[in-house]
């Protein structure tokens, strides 16, 4: 019998200070014919998550700071503690035995596993790797997705799936503390690593999206390869009206995990929008945009390329590239208003 998704609703796995391993246990036991697999593939991305939170605290000790000399698929050069993360996901996933399909950010083509399992995960090992050297928040982002046939030979194309699809997703925050968000399709909880015991612990339970914000998060720097209906956005979201709390705060610190998780909590707009440089949009859909479009939305906002859902697209290659735009549902919606042009004040 295919295994359902846990429900995170089980009041008894809420509680604030359950560990981890609890909650997605009592989500088990909810799901009629249940087969534990879901869960311990669940339990073995806590584990990567943990193992490369390590590797992060001792980076600047353990010769993991600044670049191996080698470029990525993306065309970007590539960290030393990229490469880490990436190696202990791959390996770590393989050998749960529950992935028929890995794909990472990192690598040029999905992976098949040589356990092949019924799920497809694909990740961005480590988001912000600019940032890696200078101490500032970077973090792991993840999707999971349940092969249409299980018991089939895993093929490249089961990655190839629209975010609406999505079984799971999550991020890590390597920050002042890591922080661990995740949902299974029943809302997004939010668990906090007590290193000194190895567990994460529920921190945020239920975590909800303000309808409006009062903060923009936005590279600046872009601004002269914007679209005219961007800046006019930009513009607008700047001007002073005490009627609906403008001009908003700018909040930018250069990683997606870091932006998004202040934008999921605080409210308020993440945005990058294609330009001149990128006019496919710089950040990936599958690594990236899908999972914290997934997020935002069970947390109850909104995440757009600009004008469509984000989790409608169907992508047609592994690292496809999309304009994003994710946060409060009235922000986001004002943004397509001037995007489309159905808005010019």
């Amino acid at each position: 019998m295919p295994e359902s998704i846990p429900s995170m609703r089980v009041a008894a796995s809420n509680v604030v200070g359950t560990t981890l391993r609890e909650h997605v246990l009592a989500g088990m036991r909810a799901a009629p014919g249940a087969t534990g697999e879901f869960t311990s593939l669940l339990n073995h991305m806590s584990l990567a998550i943990r193992i490369i939170h390590s590797r992060v605290r001792q980076a600047g000790l353990a010769d993991l700071l600044g670049y191996t000399g080698e470029t990525n698929v993306q065309g970007e050069q590539v960290q030393k503690l990229d490469e880490y993360a990436n190696d202990v996901l791959l390996t770590v996933l393989d050998k749960s035995g529950h992935c028929g399909v890995i794909g990472s950010e990192e690598v040029d083509d999905a992976v098949i596993s040589s356990h092949p399992g019924k799920y497809v995960v694909l990740f961005d090992p480590l988001d912000g790797s600019s940032n890696i050297d200078t101490n500032v928040g970077i973090g792991t982002i993840f999707a999971v997705y349940r092969r249409a046939e299980p018991r089939g030979v895993p093929t490249v194309d089961e990655a190839l799936r629209p975010g609406r699809e999505i079984v799971c997703a999550g991020y890590a925050l390597y920050g002042p503390s890591t922080v661990f968000v995740l949902s299974t399709g029943h809302g997004v909880h939010g668990f906090t690593l007590d290193p000194a015991i190895g567990e994460f612990f529920l921190s945020s339970p239920d975590i909800r999206c303000p309808i409006s914000g009062s903060m923009y998060s936005v590279n600046e720097g872009n601004h002269p390869r914007w679209s005219p209906e961007v800046r006019r956005w930009n513009a607008w979201i700047k001007e002073e009206s005490k009627q609906d709390g403008r001009p908003y705060g700018m909040r930018y610190v250069g990683s997606l995990v870091a932006d998004a998780h202040r934008t999921l909590l605080k409210g308020g707009i993440f945005a990058y929008p294609s330009d001149r440089k990128s006019p496919d949009g710089k950040l990936r859909l599958l690594y990236e945009a899908n999972p914290m479009a997934y997020l935002f939305e069970q947390a109850g906002g909104a995440a757009t390329n600009g004008v469509d859902r984000i989790l409608d697209i169907q992508p047609t290659k592994l690292h496809q590239r999309t304009p994003l735009v994710l946060g409060s549902k009235s922000d986001v919606g004002a943004y397509r208003q001037f995007v489309t042009n159905e808005r010019t004040e």
